[in-house]
């Protein structure tokens, strides 16, 4: 394979919802703790998110001022020496995530110290690039208008060594991977619990495609289900 290995993990309800209300409610508190366990388990060599929430998650909408930044005039790749080796990929089509660091701030070990890459079009400010460049936050280009899962996961393997990643977005980077059959697993934590009808699906704009079931586990009211692939379609 001349990508990474993608693993979709998520916590999901009943009826495949991913993002809502109900993530945050007592009966869903058990499924989000079996997901960190399981997330920090794999021991993978990073994680992605779309934009959407890694800023929900880790940038809580603060963008830098970009005048303050030069304008670079090519689309070239920027791979800094004193990479960490453990990563958070944000696919970020236009550049509009801001950090503060280089690198994830968080308690939990399986998310904490993750070094930032940003996955970009040429759709993106140069600015921000000058930008990304002063917070030794490598990106790659992976399209001109749209992100292309295949070029992105053979640039974030070949140029990063990122092999196995999870994929842990919202509803519109997930299907994205789907309908590029790019996701080779599914990890996912189902709470026992009904999402309402507004909260946001495992995949927006899903098309068919089969997976068998690799093993699944029980822990008090929560199920964890593991798909591989189908290799007979």
């Amino acid at each position: 394979m001349n990508r990474s290995y993608i693993i979709c993990h998520m916590v999901t309800s009943i009826d495949g919802k991913v993002t809502g209300e109900f993530l945050s409610r007592p009966e869903c508190e058990k499924a989000t703790d079996i997901y960190y366990e399981i997330n920090r388990n794999y021991k993978a060599d990073g994680f992605i998110c779309g934009r959407v929430t890694m800023e929900s998650s880790f940038t809580n909408g603060w963008y830098p001022d970009l005048t303050q930044y030069k304008y670079i005039e090519t689309y070239d790749d920027f791979i800094p020496d004193n990479l960490s080796g453990f990563y958070a990929v944000a696919f970020d089509p236009k550049g509009k995530l801001g950090w503060k660091t280089n690198k994830i701030v968080d308690e939990d070990p399986g998310y904490g110290d993750a070094q930032i890459v940003e996955v970009l079009t040429q759709q993106v400010d140069r600015r921000y690039l000058s930008y990304l460049q002063s917070m030794d936050i490598p990106y790659v280009f992976a399209g001109e208008n749209e992100i292309d899962i295949k070029i992105a996961l053979e640039k974030l393997r070949n140029l990063m060594g990122m092999n196995f990643l999870l994929l842990e977005g919202g509803s519109v980077v997930n299907g994205y991977f789907q309908r590029a059959d790019a996701i080779d697993e599914l990890s996912l934590v189902v709470a026992p619990i009904i999402a309402d009808a507004d909260d946001k699906p495992l995949f927006i704009e899903s098309i068919a495609s089969y997976f068998e079931l690799k093993e699944s586990k029980q822990c008090d009211n929560v199920i964890w289900v593991n798909y591989v692939k189908s290799k007979n379609v």
